[in-house]
């Protein structure tokens, strides 16, 4: 085996071009991490925010990268072999230590999740962040069968994921979307919103007058509290992501929700353990209950265009980067 790996460093914070390929020395294994062949990346815009330096915390150069799938390369946990396939999501991989950007990456063993699947490797890269946060936010909701859920930012990765998942359920599904030309991507939704800032409340009522049961916000801070509106009294909002930032600006909270209507929040970092989810999901997409939506693959040496691309809103659904 080479001691050396491609890997995409984030030199400094700025635009795409600071994602720059590098050859650098395969990480040394060491008690407690595992070394893992990475064979798929999926991408999340938390490292486009920190390519862009709102990140704090992380340090350049950097190899981003929050989750990945690969083959275990040499194990020190007994419970997981070498060549067992393994996803692996949060942990502060790609912030606090080099994440999943790279031919190689060194992990911690307790964020290894070994998965049993014939998925190819661009599906399987799809999966472990977009599905896992989008069955937190729907679990976090209770959601049942014939229950009303609008998902804002029904065109995103973990919004498109959502609305499989609860269509896969039996629950009625409404999907936003602010572009026109994206409405036909929401397919597993009963009904399709162009959310343009001007008719959503309108368009929502005429399918239900009373108002959504719930509403999965993916947008984020920027929507929450018309989300809070928008939802019927006594229903509730999740945030589950952070599309238009992380903090709501003069957020009053006994203001601005409504008396009896709720809201809470699923994070990233509650999928630690997540490996029996993950696996049932990935039976789900096995059997064609899950139906995930890759919108694009990019190789490593593309990873600048694959920014760019995920940058300017040109996705409708997972990108993933293959090494």
């Amino acid at each position: 085996m080479s001691t050396t790996m491609r890997a995409a460093v984030c030199v400094s914070a700025g635009d795409p071009e600071m994602l720059q390929i590098r050859e650098l020395p395969i990480p040394a294994v060491r008690e407690g991490w595992s070394l893992v062949q990475v064979k798929g990346i999926g991408l999340n815009r938390s490292e486009l925010r920190t390519r862009q330096g709102h990140s704090p915390s992380v340090k350049f150069p950097r190899v981003l990268g929050i989750e990945c799938v690969g083959i275990v390369a040499a194990s020190t946990d007994p419970h997981i072999p070498d060549g067992a396939t393994v996803a692996a999501v949060m942990g502060e991989m790609g912030r606090e230590y080099d994440g999943g950007y790279a031919e190689y990456v060194l992990l911690p063993n307790e964020l290894l999740m070994p998965i049993t699947t014939t998925l190819p490797w661009d599906i399987l890269a799809a999966l472990p962040e977009t599905y896992l946060t989008a069955q937190g936010s729907l679990g976090t909701l209770e959601l049942a069968a014939n229950d009303r859920l609008l998902i804002r930012g029904g065109t995103s990765s973990v919004g498109m994921a959502a609305t499989s998942i609860a269509a896969g359920h039996g629950v009625e599904t409404a999907a936003t979307t602010r572009r026109l030309d994206k409405t036909h991507a929401l397919k597993a939704a009963d009904h399709v919103l162009v959310d343009d800032g001007t008719s959503l409340a309108a368009d929502l009522h005429a399918i239900w007058p009373e108002g959504p049961d719930y509403v999965l916000d993916l947008i984020g801070t920027s929507t929450a509290v018309e989300s809070l509106h928008l939802v019927r009294r006594g229903g509730t909002v999740c945030m589950g992501g952070t599309l238009s930032g992380w903090l709501i600006p003069d957020f009053e909270p006994i203001a601005m929700i409504p008396s009896g209507t709720k809201l809470t929040a699923f994070h990233s970092d509650n999928l630690k353990g997540s490996t029996a989810v993950l696996q049932r999901i990935v039976r789900e997409v096995e059997a064609g209950v899950y139906r995930p939506d890759v919108d694009r693959v990019f190789r490593l040496d593309d990873i600048a265009k694959a920014h760019h691309y995920m940058e300017n809103n040109e996705a409708t659904g997972k990108v993933v980067v293959l090494p």
